[in-house]
């Protein structure tokens, strides 16, 4: 069966979380995988979803947003709300956790098309502001109000699920991001919105309307930061909204850049990495060696950063990735009746002349036969 490249890299990042829950699960039965692991399950898959969510946006659509961390708050907040209110009734069930998962995204993407009617006419610096300043003032909303409402400066106190089943529930919803967000890049409509990324004035030129397509991307991406705040409201037992500052937005947008800007597997081993490597350094460095904490993250992250991007480091980075490993690997046997149109090349092509020499025939008119000689020069 052949499969084209979308759907094979559709499939491919799709196998790589399936595969990574296996092999937890795996760990998980014979007892290799520490409490530390374990408490990292649902958190890695919250990192994952918000950040191929705001890849959607910056490296998919081309538009700078520092806003995420605003969308994933609001669906914290009104989806810990909503557990709050239906627990009473209904209890800490999974029809609860439906409903709170819906309200959030849905509140979210709510937002998203409020702020992404005034806010995607700007571009660049600009809209990075704005979306900044919106993610700002949806944490000072939910920090100043009343105890009875959201809590307040102290937090929302709310019901905390299972962590096993919580982190089944959190793959699935990374599994439907990715099934949604990557069936968007390869339909027509990510075509639509590539071509904006790559020139606005010329996607305008052939009719596309780029109001509509950016607005439907600005949706999509918030709808999935609010799932992921949901997610993050039952893992913990208060959701405080300090934790939602222009740091944590900084914090994701570092994840899109390090994998890739529109890498949707990228987004998602580096949410991992990140996510471990923030957790493991604050293990180790305890005590007075706490401070240096937040400069090793910086140092590494730099130096990731730099070997992703340095251009001097292309063709090392090109030589030994992990997609050439993989291909050699796997390569199949080499059939010589097939070649790709690209390597029918003169220096590829086996022959057993020299391309330096000169085929030459001479014809002499009183003979009715051809002389064939090999001249060099001619």
């Amino acid at each position: 069966m052949n499969l084209n490249k979308s759907t094979k890299n559709t499939l491919i990042t799709i196998g790589m979380v399936v595969v990574a829950y296996i092999i937890m699960m795996i760990l998980t039965q014979v007892g290799a995988l520490s409490s530390l692991m374990k408490g990292l399950l649902v958190p890695l898959c919250i990192y994952a979803i918000i950040a191929v969510a705001l890849n959607l946006t910056v490296g998919i659509l081309g538009e700078l947003s520092l806003g995420h961390a605003g969308f994933m708050c609001v669906g914290a907040y009104l989806g810990g709300k909503i557990s709050c209110v239906l627990e009473p009734s209904m209890g800490n069930s999974f029809i609860t956790l439906l409903i709170a998962t819906v309200v959030g995204g849905a509140v979210a993407a709510v937002c998203g098309i409020l702020i992404g009617l005034p806010a995607l006419r700007l571009k660049g610096d600009y809209l990075a502001i704005v979306t900044l300043a919106f993610g700002e003032i949806v944490r000072s909303l939910f920090m100043n109000s009343s105890s009875e409402s959201f809590g307040g400066s102290l937090g929302l106190n709310t019901p905390r699920y299972d962590k096993n089943t919580l982190f089944i529930i959190a793959l699935v919803l990374l599994l439907l991001c990715l099934a949604v967000i990557q069936n968007l890049i390869r339909s027509k409509h990510g075509r639509a919105i590539t071509s904006i990324r790559d020139n606005e004035i010329a996607a305008r030129a052939t009719g596309i309307n780029v109001t509509k397509y950016k607005l439907a991307v600005f949706t999509i991406s918030s709808f999935f930061a609010g799932i992921a705040g949901v997610m993050y409201s039952f893992s913990n037992y208060t959701i405080q909204s300090t934790k939602f500052s222009y740091n944590y937005s900084i914090e994701i947008l570092v994840m899109v850049v390090l994998g890739g800007m529109g890498s949707i597997n990228g987004s998602i081993i580096a949410a991992t990495l990140i996510t471990v490597l923030d957790v493991k350094l604050q293990t180790i460095l305890t005590g007075n060696l706490a401070v240096l904490q937040d400069l090793l993250y910086a140092l590494i992250l730099i130096i990731l950063v730099i070997y992703n991007n340095a251009p001097a480091l292309k063709g090392f980075r090109e030589k030994y990735s992990l997609q050439k490993l993989l291909h050699k690997l796997i390569k199949p046997k080499h059939d010589p009746s097939h070649r790709a149109d690209d390597e029918a090349k003169w220096d590829r092509v086996p022959t057993k002349i020299e391309m330096n020499e000169v085929l030459s025939v001479e014809f002499h008119p009183t003979s009715s036969t051809l002389t064939p000689d090999r001249k060099e020069g001619r």
